[in-house]
């Protein structure tokens, strides 16, 4: 016999406990029930059988309300219980702690590419810190997949052409099982990986190891390469939003709709600019459609993340073709204006 079976996979994350016991409690409600309803079917069937000499009237018992409300009741309370229970369960996994390390998953058929926020990357394998939060950004390029790993209770489908996000954080070191749990064509059980929890420092350790480029710097080559700055960064002739603290804002198109700038929104920019068009802009941005893998889309994206809002009291000026910032600042007694080239 095989001593390494194990009924249940290893609880291995923070959210594995509190799976495991909705889990197990849903079990008990409904072996109670089936085993009940099993005993009473049986015990019904042998008394009243053929033969029995039972007495098969029917008796008036008055109006079974008590009873009615008590098989109406009791169900109602245990489903409840089962709802608030899991949907508290739901809301936690969809509330990443805002210190969570960054990770980059680009699934396609038939293999994970993760990229770490440091620029690091690997194929099939995702390394993480035990006792920190991960918090995954996921998407396909080509079917559907689904990050799946049994020893942390979650799983998460991977779409083309959309973001989906998942956090865990590791309660242990070790080496646990990925799949990919969305059949994805012939070579679909082929599809998998595995998660490496490691002790911090080991993992501070790991991080050094290889060549690596961060996602921003990727990103910056990336907007030099399609020379995204004629438009973007054209202090003289503005073709296009400015970008600088455009993540996480509000953006007012065309329509008159207002939407925030997350990471989809940027991505169907780049690649669909025409979808959502600026108010106070002309959609003359071109599609980079094809132009730029997803990988490269998240460097691009976790570049145009990095670039922050410009001071409010900094100002372009514009003197025979030379670009200077006139930055002012005050007190109570004096008045410095500092000009920088």
């Amino acid at each position: 016999m095989n001593t390494s079976f194990r009924l249940f996979p290893e609880a291995a994350s923070t959210a594995a406990p509190l799976v495991d016991r909705l889990y197990f409690f849903l079990l008990a409600v409904a072996s109670f029930f089936t085993l009940l309803i099993c005993v009473t079917i049986l015990y019904f069937a042998v008394k009243y059988r053929r033969g029995a000499r039972v007495d098969r009237s029917v008796a008036d018992h008055g109006s079974p309300w008590k009873l009615e409300t008590t098989w109406s009741v009791i169900p109602l309370g245990l489903t409840m219980v089962m709802f608030f229970w899991g949907a508290d369960l739901y809301f936690r996994a969809h509330q990443p702690p805002p210190e969570s390390a960054q990770v980059h998953v680009v699934a396609r058929q038939w293999m994970w590419k993760i990229q770490h926020e440091g620029g690091k990357q690997e194929i099939n394998a995702l390394h993480v810190p035990v006792g920190r939060p991960v918090l995954l950004t996921m998407i396909s390029e080509d079917v559907i997949h689904s990050f799946y790993v049994p020893a942390f209770r979650l799983k998460q489908d991977v779409l083309p052409g959309s973001y989906t996000t998942l956090w865990f954080q590791p309660s242990k070191p070790g080496r646990y099982h990925l799949f990919c749990a969305e059949y994805c064509g012939t070579s679909h059980s082929r599809m998998i990986g595995e998660v490496v929890a490691m002790e911090p420092a080991d993992f501070a350790q790991w991080l050094q190891g290889g060549p690596t480029q961060s996602p921003e710097d990727a990103g910056r080559r990336l907007f030099e390469q399609f020379r995204c700055g004629n438009c973007h960064a054209n202090p003289v002739n503005p073709r296009c939003p400015p970008l600088e603290g455009l993540f996480g804002s509000q953006v007012r198109l065309a329509d008159g709709e207002t939407v925030v700038a997350n990471e989809g929104y940027l991505r169907e920019s780049i690649l669909n600019p025409q979808a959502k068009v600026v108010a106070g802009y002309q959609p003359v941005m071109p599609t980079y459609k094809d132009q730029i893998s997803e990988a490269g889309l998240f460097e691009l994206i976790a570049y145009l993340k990095s670039l922050a809002p410009p001071p409010a009291n900094t100002s372009p000026i514009f003197e025979d073709g030379f670009l200077f910032r006139l930055t002012s600042s005050c007190s109570k007694d004096s008045v410095m204006i500092q000009i920088s080239l």
